[in-house]
């Protein structure tokens, strides 16, 4: 949320989301970067769903959140390995699983703290360096054994679209993952950013990831980093 914007600003720009996205698509929040009281600001204009992808940062924002009930939180960045456990203590949705072998850890790790989270696939459905993801076809043959990880919840696919590809590009990407959720009987789809989310909402999408088209640029980090960190290691035990 920009610095010395108007409070009712954040309100504003989610009202007119909601009215642009169709009855199927859920917005999530991309709170990452942004501070506690831009979530709060959020919460208080009705957004419950938000997305973090550092673990630290998340759980020093839920700590100073608490007060305002079970909020939806979902991991949305890249998973490592040895964040798993504090990822699956702290979220309920994981949008990024996008290996046999992340799934697996997951598996063993929900099966021994007693979770069931919901787990989305991330596909990977275009070249692009930046991204890691499921190749299409080793999703479907892996995938007899991924659905049967319990007590993991697979409910979706997630994918990002290339920069650099016209509005018609992405909406057919958009449309090929769709088909492979269908393909596969999974029924969430979390595609679109705040660069792409028409082209994704055209295309199916359940769930919209958007940062900057919501809370506006991200603000410069200096003088949190050290509260954030000491907050969460307070969490953390």
């Amino acid at each position: 949320m920009a610095a010395g914007e108007p409070p009712d600003a954040l309100a504003a720009r989610l009202e007119d989301l909601r009215r642009q996205l169709p009855a199927s698509t859920r917005l999530l929040a991309v709170s990452k970067g942004q501070p506690a009281e831009a979530i709060r600001a959020a919460v208080a204009a009705g957004q419950r769903s938000f997305g973090e992808s550092r673990l630290q940062e998340a759980v020093a924002k839920q700590a100073q959140l608490q007060d305002l009930g079970p909020l939806d939180w979902h991991f949305i960045g890249r998973l490592q390995a040895n964040k798993a456990r504090g990822v699956l203590r702290h979220f309920t949705t994981l949008h990024s699983v996008d290996s046999p072998e992340l799934a697996e850890r997951l598996q063993r790790i929900a099966a021994e703290e007693g979770l069931g989270p919901a787990i989305l696939f991330q596909v990977k459905l275009a070249p692009d360096p930046g991204k890691t993801g499921f190749d299409p076809e080793a999703l479907r043959q892996a995938w007899p054994r991924l659905s049967r990880l319990e007590p993991l919840r697979p409910v979706g696919l997630m994918t990002i679209a290339p920069l650099g590809l016209e509005p018609q590009e992405r909406l057919a990407l958009f449309g090929r993952c769709r088909d492979l959720a269908a393909e596969l009987g999974l029924a969430e789809l979390s595609m679109g950013m705040s660069g792409d989310w028409p082209e994704a909402a055209a295309a199916g999408s359940t769930w919209v990831r958007l940062g900057s088209g919501l809370f506006g640029p991200r603000p410069a980090p200096a003088g949190t980093e050290t509260a954030l960190n000491t907050a969460a290691k307070a969490c953390t035990g």
